[in-house]
């Protein structure tokens, strides 16, 4: 099946009282089978149409689409120099119309395996691009807690805590995904024929999953900074600001530590009660959407609407409510209903 659908994994992660760092790794499903020689078909079609998708874009000039085929090239290996992520994504930085969110995906364009992520001039940039993003604080306060430079580290969380906004550009990854995916028709083989979305289904799971594998901050280094604040009246202040921020940030793992900061540091019982409320509504928005995801398979026109939302572009959030206010989902959570224990 698709790879790092995010939403699906994000039901588990939001049930834990403190953020995973990478929401995008499902725990592994220990009681899964091998795949079917048809659906092993499907995965080298799907992976052979997105390296016709990534040459159909490389061409072009503008950021928004070599940020697509950037994004469509990530996951696949021995790709052709000039058709690989390095390469677009490079290419992407320096094309009109480079922005932010260029740079946020150019900081996966590293190597792990000699320790040398996020890609550090990658994150300079960032710096000046968005200075009121408090998502790119906190990944310089990731990059200098790593260092051992804590000194540093806590001037990042002062300077998080005071940014105007947070926002991890997911959605701007949507969108170029969502406005990419069309330029080729989609082989009968890359699909299920017992789907009825057929193609459209399988572009919507394929959008999807590849913008749910965006780099993200450390929150759970944060939580546990924040958790451990003790009686430093300041740390513990610029955390109750920051989960404030947080708490209307761009996606539903940034809201989810805003409101557990609330919970856990808040001095007012009502506030603490308040948050606790908050978070079982957000737990109930990202269950609902990924329900609204598992849909695409069987029905199109779900398929081809979840496809129109990402290419509006907006954050994740944004999208995310949008999806379950257009499906008639409230917000809010039924009196009765309560989260699904994480197994």
């Amino acid at each position: 099946m698709m790879r790092g659908l995010r939403y699906l994994a994000l039901t588990c992660a939001l049930s834990l009282p403190v953020t995973p760092a990478f929401a995008g790794k499902a725990a592994a499903d220990k009681t899964r089978h091998e795949p079917s020689k048809a659906a092993t078909d499907r995965d080298k079609a799907q992976l052979a149409f997105q390296r016709d998708l990534v040459s159909v874009l490389a061409p072009r000039a503008d950021a928004l689409p070599l940020l697509g085929a950037a994004l469509l090239a990530r996951p696949l290996f021995n790709q052709p120099p000039s058709n690989s992520f390095h390469a677009l994504i490079g290419r992407a930085a320096q094309a009109d119309g480079a922005d932010a969110a260029v740079s946020w995906a150019r900081l996966a364009d590293c190597d792990a395996k000699a320790d040398a992520c996020p890609n550090t001039a990658a994150l300079d940039q960032l710096l000046v691009q968005a200075p009121d993003n408090a998502a790119v604080w906190l990944l310089k306060l990731g990059a200098d807690a790593h260092d051992m430079k804590h000194d540093a580290a806590r001037e990042d969380l002062g300077k998080a805590a005071n940014s105007k906004l947070y926002d991890d550009y997911t959605g701007a990854s949507l969108k170029a995904l969502a406005s990419s995916i069309g330029v080729l028709p989609p082989p009968a083989g890359t699909f299920d024929p017992a789907s009825k979305s057929g193609a459209v289904g399988m572009q919507a799971m394929l959008v999807y999953g590849i913008a749910g594998t965006q780099p993200q901050p450390g929150l759970q280094l944060i939580a546990k900074l924040c958790e451990n604040a003790g009686s430093d009246a300041s740390t513990k202040a610029d955390c109750l600001k920051l989960g404030k921020l947080l708490e209307w940030g761009s996606s539903p793992l940034s809201r989810s530590l805003g409101l557990h900061l609330r919970e856990v540091l808040a001095d007012d019982p009502t506030q603490q009660q308040e948050a606790k409320d908050a978070r079982r509504n957000l737990i109930w928005q990202v269950q609902s959407f990924g329900q609204l995801l598992t849909r695409v398979r069987d029905e199109p026109a779900m398929a081809q609407h979840l496809l129109a939302l990402a290419r509006n572009g907006g954050t994740e959030m944004s999208l995310l409510l949008a999806a379950l206010r257009d499906n008639s989902i409230p917000a809010e959570a039924p009196a009765d209903w309560q989260p699904r224990e994480p197994g």
